[in-house]
């Protein structure tokens, strides 16, 4: 189920024109969560308008809620725990300071590619 999730939320974002989109498989590596979904937008505007089109649009199940949301006010990186995929959208430099990526360099890439079905 925590698949099909980080599926449908990559699909939502690249539909809005998030930047930079990566899908890790944490399971190996954390308990924290499944996946994480990592991308950009392009100003505090586009960051919550991603925010806002996931919690729509993945909140419709009614059980997909979002558990926890951080950083909106802000809009330099929003975050949205669906508890098995956790969702992290940055905006400008803020993903290179923390790096996320690099941080869970242990954790499986998963190519988009395939989640989007191209």
């Amino acid at each position: 189920m925590s698949f099909e999730t980080a599926k449908k939320i990559v699909k939502i974002l690249d539909d809005k024109k998030a930047q930079d989109i990566t899908v890790i498989d944490i399971q190996k590596v954390s308990q924290l969560a499944d996946y994480f979904v990592i991308c950009s937008g392009t100003s505090s505007t586009h960051v919550k308008a991603l925010a806002d089109e996931v919690e729509y649009k993945v909140g419709d199940r009614g059980s997909d809620i979002a558990y926890h949301k951080e950083g909106y006010g802000g809009a330099t990186w929003v975050l949205l725990d669906y508890r098995d995929v956790i969702v992290h959208i940055f905006h400008g430099e803020t993903r290179d300071f923390y790096n996320l990526e690099h941080l869970w360099v242990d954790g499986d890439k998963i190519d988009t590619n395939l989640l989007l079905g191209d």
